[in-house]
Formats: structure tokens, C-alpha cells, sequence
């Protein structure tokens, strides 16, 4: 489990055997279980995670009741309310599990204290950032400039793996759809 979660940052930046004991003791490695929520909104945020194993959906539910699908995450990938983690506010979204999940949790503290002692984290954590901040505004213009079936083949095309592992509901959710839609995209 920890490989995985060393080969991940050496992508980015090289890291020595003492350089990687140091990252790894600012981390708490966690299971959760299909359906357990890491984060509940309103609640404060405390910590963002790595995904070492499993899928989360990070959602927004508005005050009709229903469920936005924000973003997805599965192995490699981090994911947080980041602006509830990084102003130190409650939650706007909840993390929740869609399958058995394995995490590396980095609590604030521990965040700043890494980018501060070790500045190639800081390097790491900037890179990461602006690759999800990048997705972010793609996400933004797919919904702005694509029709349904256009972000239904371009996810389909990024994340193959997410159309075996998330049911057609939160598929649909995601990509703004109706689960009829989705059906009809999809056949």
C-alpha cells in the first residue's frame, strides 16, 4: 500500500528511501466501507485523502434533496471538500464510498508541515492542484459547450473503468442526465 502511494509522488518528484519514511509518518492510512461517508456536509473538514484501493463520489445535495454528483475518485487520485480543507469551514460536500475504500489521509497541519520541510512535497502538492483544477474547468466547459451524448463518450473515453464500477444512477447524476438518458446514450 505504501508503493503506491511512493510511485505516485516520485511521478512528479524523486524522493530518497529517508525522504519517503518522513512523507509517509505525516500520513494515517484508513479503511472504509462500501456507503461510509469521509466527509458529511457541514461538518468541518480535516483531512484530504490519497485513494489506494476502492471509489468515492464526492456530492452535493441541495436543499430539494437532490444528489449532485461532483467528481468521482479511485485509485490515485485525491480528493477533499478542498475549500472547506484549505479555509477550515464545514462542508458544502460529502465524500461518500461507492465501493470498499482504501486511504492515505494528510490532515492540514501535516500538509503545511510537508510543504514547509520538504519543498519538493510543495512541488508535488502545486502539480496536483493544477491538474485538478485543470479537470475542473474542462468539466466546466463540457457542460457549457457539450451536449449530454458528447460528455457521456468523452467520459467514456477518459475513464472507461467508472462505466463497470459506478451504477448508471450516479453516472447519470454526473453527467447531468436523467438515468433514462443514460440508457438511451449508452445503447
Amino acid at each position: 500500500m505504501q508503493e503506491k502511494l511512493r510511485s505516485h509522488i516520485e511521478e512528479i518528484v524523486p524522493l530518497t528511501d529517508d525522504e519517503f519514511l518522513f512523507i509517509l509518518s505525516h500520513f494515517s492510512e484508513e479503511d472504509y466501507k462500501k456507503n461510509d461517508f469521509l466527509i458529511q456536509q457541514g461538518e468541518s473538514v480535516t483531512h484530504c485523502y490519497f485513494v489506494n484501493s476502492g471509489l468515492l463520489k464526492l456530492v452535493y445535495d441541495d436543499d430539494d434533496g437532490k444528489q449532485h454528483i461532483v467528481s468521482f475518485a479511485m485509485e490515485n487520485w485525491w480528493e477533499s471538500d478542498f475549500a472547506a480543507y484549505f479555509t477550515q469551514t464545514k462542508a458544502k460536500l460529502a465524500l461518500q464510498c461507492i465501493e470498499d475504500t482504501s486511504v492515505f489521509s494528510l490532515s492540514l497541519k501535516n500538509y503545511e508541515k510537508l510543504s514547509t520541510q520538504l519543498p519538493k512535497m510543495q512541488r508535488f502538492f502545486l502539480k496536483k492542484s493544477n491538474s485538478g483544477h485543470i479537470a475542473s474547468q474542462n468539466r466546466i466547459l463540457s457542460f457549457l459547450t457539450s451536449s449530454a451524448k458528447e460528455r457521456y463518450e468523452q467520459l467514456l473515453q477518459q475513464y472507461p473503468s467508472l462505466f463497470q464500477r459506478v451504477p448508471k444512477t450516479l453516472l447519470a447524476s454526473f453527467l447531468g442526465v436523467s438515468r433514462e438518458t443514460l440508457s438511451r446514450l449508452s445503447s
